[in-house]
């Protein structure tokens, strides 16, 4: 679902592919319900596409959009008052714990609580994909057995 929502650096908000025409794509922004074409030159970026730092490894931006929701009960965030409260890194450690206290700013928090805020208004309920479960392969035969099972 994130992989057809892309944020275009340069404008704000965040826009939804549309179709694809020539070399452009076309894209609908979420909060106006404008659609345009963007070039090739504009640096774009599925929201599918990004992760945040961790301690650890990368964490997806579904994964941690999910999180938001789930402590949220679906409400949205007012910005505002999470910098005069708590900070922004203070409240995103309540979704993400272990994030990189050096590697993520206080501009990417507050750039991903818009993003969520928007998303929200949108209807936007699940945000990560779902892995398929793993298909367990059948064991063959061991070697002994093939040879076991041909002699009789």
């Amino acid at each position: 679902m994130l992989k057809e929502i892309l944020a275009i650096t340069g404008k704000p908000g965040l826009y939804k592919i549309v179709s694809h025409s020539g070399k452009s794509l076309i894209v609908e922004d979420l909060t106006s319900g404008k659609r345009f074409p963007i070039s090739p030159r504009d640096r774009v970026v599925s929201l599918g596409d990004i992760a945040m730092y961790t301690e650890e490894e990368d964490k997806p931006l579904g994964e941690i959009l999910d999180a938001i929701y789930a402590i949220e009960n679906g409400k949205q965030l007012n910005v505002k008052d999470i910098i005069a409260g708590e900070g922004l890194k203070g409240r995103f450690a309540l979704y993400e714990p272990n994030f990189d206290k050096e590697r993520v700013h206080d501009s990417d928090i507050k750039k991903l609580f818009s993003w969520y805020n928007l998303l929200v208004d949108k209807g936007f309920t699940k945000f990560s994909e779902e892995k398929p479960e793993e298909v367990k392969e059948t064991e063959e035969p061991k070697k002994e057995d093939k040879k076991d099972s041909e002699a009789k």
